[in-house]
């Protein structure tokens, strides 16, 4: 799985690692913050999510336009620096006036700013680095191991804001609004962290922070590329992104609809082998298992047979300890089921390309367009189980007139929701991403990544419908939404595949 991939991948996704952390950490508990804090209705506080999330990734088409002209390292630094500036000024407790609301959009403003310098020319660093014909067939596999060490950063966020949260409640005395600042705060950290590994591990992938410009290879083969196939390429770019729109704007209701769902409509406590999905360290222990069951089959030595044995029967031990400790129920917290998906994420991708790795030696796996409309279609199926658990309970404005009288469901049905949409953005969004690295023109590797985030933004910006349905209307029309959108988009997809299979050669 990692073998034959360049060194500066490693560093780059470790940078990458430690900025989403950070990220997440704050997304985790943000929409919760603008309820509990400035008393904003489920639609508002869904409107100011999703504007922020727009933002967010529209920011990177003109981050990528300025790495272009002066340099991809040269924005990502200073976007880790403004990034920084902006999660400081969120972390100061301001109360939940006026001013203090205008404080968070300015510090929204900056945290939007920041993220588009940096993320999208991180990648499009990652993607220079497969130019190198010695790496031109790892492209794929180097784009699913840098999604997984995103997701590295996001498991461990939702834990990281519910515990400083209560750390700063019980140990620290502050009110509950004031303490989600320290769930914030923590991004200010992680970026910390994110820069030094940048530079210390600069010297590995220094060669693809230069703009396009100052490639004197890149300039050679931009001019081998007829204004008919920068056209072709880039057109179809453009039906990837209008796409990828809806997987986006159904995906990210996790921090929107499906938190709500968990915060209002999921039982509040676990028991039972259940309540060990709600602890990090389990799941960090099923991930040692998947990955060392892994290396103990591919392992070419002995002693790296014996090591991934000596880590499964580890892991195993720390599982059956964690289990006999169970006693009674343990609080279930709505953030903390965000991190199933970035654990399904590390968990699965080995097994995601295993899969991909036997199609592709027998010449049968799917083209990387192929794929996006599958993982459409997978997102569908999400909601179809959300469908299924919501029949028959309240609407969200009779559940909360019912109060402790409400209908709820088993927790179990968002970790399987969770489950399936993982499946289908590991069919899409790295996938996604190495098809732009890969087909975007030379000249306009950074505008079409850019492109790539303005496609997540407009989705991001439609996650407010979700916001705007919850109320009055039954809970599976709700989901009913998603549902339709996602099908006609991968109808669409399938549509134009001949177009998109071909640039994609």
């Amino acid at each position: 799985m990692f073998e034959g991939q360049p060194k500066g991948l490693f560093a780059l996704a470790l940078a990458n690692t430690g900025e989403r952390f950070g990220y997440y950490t704050m997304i985790a508990v943000f929409a919760l913050f603008l309820r509990a804090n400035f008393g904003l209705s489920a639609g508002t506080a869904g409107l100011i999510y999703s504007i922020f999330l727009a933002m967010v990734y529209l920011a990177p088409l003109f981050g990528g336009m300025l790495a272009d002209k002066y340099g991809y390292g040269k924005m990502v630094t200073i976007g880790i620096i403004v990034m920084f500036f902006g999660y400081l000024f969120l972390s100061v407790p301001l109360g939940g006036n006026t001013i203090a609301l205008a404080c968070m959009l300015a510090a929204l403003l900056l945290i939007s700013m920041g993220t588009g310098l940096f993320k999208g020319n991180l990648q499009v660093m990652v993607g220079n680095l497969y130019d190198d014909p010695l790496y031109k067939d790892k492209r794929d596999s180097g784009f699913s191991i840098f999604y997984m060490a995103i997701n590295i950063g996001a498991l461990f966020a939702p834990t990281a804001a519910v515990e400083i949260k209560e750390w700063a409640e019980t140990s620290l005395g502050f009110s509950s609004n004031d303490a989600y600042h320290f769930s914030f705060a923590v991004a200010c950290l992680s970026l910390v962290l994110s820069i030094l590994i940048y530079y210390a591990f600069r010297y590995t992938f220094r060669s693809a922070e230069a703009s396009v410009q100052s490639s004197a290879a890149a300039a050679k083969h931009e001019e081998e590329l007829s204004p008919a196939d920068t056209k072709a390429r880039i057109v179809a770019l453009c039906l990837v992104f209008a796409v990828v729109i809806f997987f986006w704007m159904s995906f990210h209701q996790n921090g929107l609809t499906l938190t709500y769902f968990a915060n209002e409509f999921t039982q509040k406590t676990s028991t039972g082998i259940q309540s060990m999905a709600f602890d990090v360290i389990n799941l960090v222990m099923i991930i040692l298992i998947v990955y060392a069951s892994f290396s103990l089959v591919q392992s070419k030595t002995s002693k790296g047979k014996s090591i991934s044995v000596v880590v499964i029967m580890a892991a195993l031990a720390v599982l059956y300890y964690k289990y006999q400790r169970i006693s009674g129920s343990v609080d279930v917290s709505a953030p903390i089921f965000q991190q199933f998906n970035p654990f399904y994420v590390v968990a699965l991708t080995p097994v995601s390309m295993a899969i991909f790795g036997s199609l592709a030696k027998k010449g049968k796996e799917p083209s990387a367009p192929r794929k996006i409309a599958y993982g459409m279609l997978v997102a569908a199926v999400a909601y179809l189980v959300m469908m299924a658990a919501s029949m028959g309970l309240n609407t969200p404005d009779a559940q909360k007139v019912a109060g402790d009288g409400g209908t709820f469901v088993s927790a179990n049905w968002l970790i399987g929701t969770y489950l399936i949409l993982t499946f289908g953005e590991l069919l899409l969004s790295p996938m996604g991403i190495s098809f732009v690295s890969k087909v975007a023109p030379p000249k306009y590797k950074g505008l079409m990544m850019g492109g790539w985030f303005v496609a997540t933004a407009a989705g991001n910006m439609l996650v407010s419908v979700g916001g705007f349905l919850w109320g009055g209307l039954p809970l599976w029309v709700v989901w009913l939404v998603f549902i339709i959108v996602c099908t006609l988009s991968a109808a669409f997809m399938f549509a134009m595949m001949k177009r998109l299979e071909k640039v994609a050669k």
